[in-house]
């Protein structure tokens, strides 16, 4: 998370002097291994434009780099939280949050800050950077919208607003567009935020679905006063999700920020399975999640030297670990999902200040959403090689979209199909 234009609040610098010791790891359940996948085709980032959101679709070349694709309009406006350092909109980072763009199936979704909707596309079978709104936007039931988390299991897509009216509202996906499977906003967060809300205050982060769409996983940072926060509320039989939660603060965390969860670790004595959760008051924790009961355990908090905003989390298939993005620094660290321990901490030298998301598929590449340390050059993505395996990123590709294409500060989120 970025607090300002181009630096941190000195409320996480503080928070990373203080220091932080590594609990015993815990036995966790064997990784499985990752199924067969088609090669991705696209990834998506989300303009957040004020005056008109887009979502701007780049290309994945055979050899996983990236090139020109497309931009299509949400027919929504995007966002900035408001910074009182600075007392003014923030970017980068302007939602301050992971999941702003998702894909499930043939399906994009994107959130508009600023109109308090979430739009719906189609992608095409045959070109994957070529959209088709289903439906119109569709009202959050809420303020601010910042992150949707999608179950293709279930069919449905869960939006966390962090505004005054701050919770979580889903809805079913269907052929003509978002129904929402209820009236008013039923999982409510008190957050007394403001809209647009204010980003040294508490402020949901991330909400995802585990891996078996299960339970609904949700993180609230605090304002470094209180500890973080996770949220649990578990799927019904019914297939909606309960509006009753359970609510964790695991000690020494502060701004749990992006969860990556890992694909078979579900323990069936539990219901637990294994999260890398992102928290730039430190650097990164292990933590089991019991989608039967809501508890939560942590088995490592692990510290990153020098890291300056540790804020999002992607799960490879292709190395079976995760990797998190550091908003104040040119640095991909790579993160073991079964001790917590750091495998890489890889620095670049590109031009890069930072990277404010990612997402690292199947095809062996990691995708990060960056932006330049030369406030006259455009955010880039920047694309690493992980195909030799674990503690092997290498940066192949600096990618800076075309005019058509450019984006600016206030871009944020990253998908992948």
């Amino acid at each position: 998370m970025v607090l300002g234009r181009y630096l941190l609040s000195a409320l996480v610098l503080s928070l990373l002097g203080a220091g932080l010791a590594r609990p015993t790891p815990e036995d966790v359940a064997e990784l499985s291994a990752p199924p067969p996948a088609r090669r991705p085709q696209a990834i998506y980032v989300t303009s957040n434009e004020v005056a008109g959101n887009a979502v701007v679709a780049f290309k994945i070349n055979n050899d996983g780099t990236l090139s020109d694709g497309s931009v299509t309009a949400t027919g929504g406006k995007g966002g900035n939280g408001f910074n009182v350092n600075t007392n003014s909109p923030n970017s980068p980072d302007a939602l301050g949050s992971q999941g702003s763009v998702r894909v499930v199936g043939r399906h994009l979704l994107v959130v508009n800050a600023g109109s308090n909707t979430v739009t719906l596309f189609e992608i095409d079978a045959d070109d994957a950077t070529k959209l088709v709104m289903v439906g119109k936007p569709t009202y959050t039931l809420g303020d601010f919208p910042v992150s949707v988390a999608v179950s293709e299991r279930l069919q449905q897509a869960c939006v966390a607003n962090t505004g005054v009216k701050a919770g979580i509202a889903c809805f079913q996906i269907t052929s003509g567009g978002l129904v929402a499977l209820e009236s008013q906003l039923s999982r409510v967060f008190d957050l007394q935020q403001t809209t647009p809300p204010s980003i040294l205050k508490t402020d949901i982060s991330h909400t995802v679905f585990n891996d078996d769409s299960t339970a609904l996983i949700t993180t609230v940072r605090s304002d470094a006063s209180h500890t973080g926060l996770i949220s649990v509320y578990p799927v019904l039989a019914n297939g909606r999700v309960s509006t009753h939660d359970v609510r964790t603060f695991p000690p020494r965390t502060a701004m749990l920020f992006g969860v990556a969860p890992i694909p078979g670790t579900r323990d069936p004595r539990t219901g637990s399975s294994a999260f890398v959760i992102a928290d730039p008051s430190f650097g990164a924790g292990l933590f089991r999640i019991s989608a039967t009961t809501g508890a939560v355990a942590t088995v490592a908090l692990t510290a990153i030297p020098n890291q300056n905003g540790t804020c999002w989390a992607a799960y490879s298939p292709a190395t079976r670990s995760v990797f998190v993005a550091d908003a104040g620094g040119s640095t991909l660290v790579e993160i073991d999902p079964a001790t917590g321990a750091v495998l890489q901490d890889l620095h670049t030298t590109v031009g890069n200040l930072g990277s404010i998301d990612l997402v690292a598929p199947a095809n062996g590449f990691v995708y990060a959403l960056s932006f330049a340390t030369d406030p006259h050059l455009t955010p880039a993505v920047a694309v690493y090689d992980v195909t030799a395996g674990r503690a092997t990123a290498r940066q192949v590709q600096n990618f800076r979209p075309s005019a058509a294409f450019r984006l600016s500060n206030n871009a944020q989120g990253m998908a992948v199909y």
